[in-house]
């Protein structure tokens, strides 16, 4: 019960100033302070004589019961226990209320009941417990077919992400019909929709080979860079961009999500995300240049390398790993007209600084071996004048 308890809402005093959880067995020193008693056995067996919360000296190292506090703690966590039995139990008899009666009602009352129904799991373990112990994921899955409306499929998905779902579930729900029905209301829905479809689908697609399941479609991949794209919504961006890196692993995909257009929009999205966005973005476009079509395609987008240099030794040394990758391969296939862009665009200094760096040994090769092969078109006096590098550095 402590578990399912927010820490704020157990009164201070009944917490150990030690352990910060609450006491079983409170005793209180000289001082007036209180503490859990294997608490404060444990800091004096560690040679302290001191009271751990004002560090004063002990004058007296006897611990007396506080009987008062300790009747109090239990009184206080009884009432709470029977609020949440009967919460739970209250919880329990709606869900399987609201089970009985999916298959009766149709319409609006459906949508409310399903609406209801997501609240609850979204909140209470019980309520997630009690649906799958009374064959509720079968149930709810169910209504997801060729007729089902935007409205009860938005309000199916919001409840199944909340759920644990067994094998047969995840394949029940890997069928083209309703993987198709989930992809149109990721176009269609409200950006809470949204997540929890772009969730559900990663949720049925880890671990499996989906791409024979026709889920990687083009509908799907529009559908994730819009996501991707909307800026006011953070979690959305995340969600987007795992179920991207998810789909992008595979390779069957790459060159249909480069064909929509993926490489440029990710491109353009690298100046404004944070360092754990960075590396998901950096991770797929380092896996669409392991293709011809990808490469090109960085290497035609103006951005790519000036972005991408940028990232150098400045979000972390993942992130310096993606983008030394991702330059080589480009660099690598257009050697010509990228290293020239590649040096005006400040790479030179980045890459002495990694070689100089701590970071790991394979970085620093990778950095020096993409070093020679940006001077490859100039003498040594030009491109020491374009890096701006003097000839100590030299």
């Amino acid at each position: 019960m402590i578990e399912e308890l927010e820490p704020m809402d157990v009164p201070m005093v009944f917490i150990c100033p030690i352990s910060l959880e609450p006491m079983h067995d409170p005793v209180t020193l000289c001082t007036g302070q209180t503490y859990e008693r294997s608490n404060i056995l444990k800091w004096f067996s560690l040679g302290h004589c001191t009271c751990p919360t004002t560090m004063q000296e002990l004058w007296d190292d006897s611990m007396t019961p506080n009987k008062t506090l300790q009747q109090l703690i239990h009184s206080w966590f009884s009432q709470k226990y029977l609020a949440m039995k009967k919460r739970s139990e209250d919880v329990q008899g709606r869900v399987k209320e609201i089970l009985e009666n999916l298959n009766k009602i149709k319409g609006q009352a459906r949508v409310q009941a399903l609406k209801e129904l997501r609240q609850v799991v979204q909140v209470h373990g019980t309520a997630k417990k009690t649906v799958v112990e009374n064959g509720g994921i079968g149930l709810i899955s169910s209504l997801l077919g060729p007729f089902t409306t935007h409205a009860v499929g938005c309000e199916v998905i919001g409840v199944l992400v909340n759920l644990n779902l067994d094998l047969n579930s995840m394949s029940d729900l890997l069928q083209p019909a309703k993987i198709s029905l989930m992809v149109d209301i990721l176009n269609e829905g409200s950006i809470e929709t949204k997540i929890n479809c772009t969730r559900l689908i990663g949720m049925l697609i880890e671990g499996t080979d989906f791409a024979s399941q026709n889920v990687a479609s083009l509908s799907l991949l529009v559908g994730l860079l819009r996501l991707v794209k909307d800026k006011k919504h953070p979690n959305g961006v995340v969600a987007g961009l795992n179920l991207l890196k998810t789909i992008c692993s595979h390779e069957p995909v790459r060159n249909s999500f480069v064909n929509v257009g993926a490489v440029p929009q990710l491109v353009e999205l690298i100046p404004g995300l944070n360092n754990e966005c960075l590396e998901l973005v950096l991770h797929i476009l380092e896996l669409l240049s392991s293709t011809p079509e990808g490469r090109l395609a960085l290497k035609d987008c103006p951005s790519t390398i000036p972005n991408v240099v940028k990232l150098l030794m400045k979000a972390s040394e993942n992130c310096t790993q993606l983008a030394l990758s991702i330059l080589w391969s480009i660099c690598k296939f257009a050697p010509e007209e990228c290293a020239s862009l590649a040096v005006d665009a400040g790479l030179a200094a980045k890459l002495l600084l990694v070689i100089q760096s701590g970071c790991n040994p394979v970085l620093k090769q990778r950095s020096a071996e993409l070093l020679k092969l940006c001077s490859l078109n100039y003498t040594t006096t030009i491109f020491i004048s374009k890096c701006k590098l003097t000839r100590t550095i030299q």
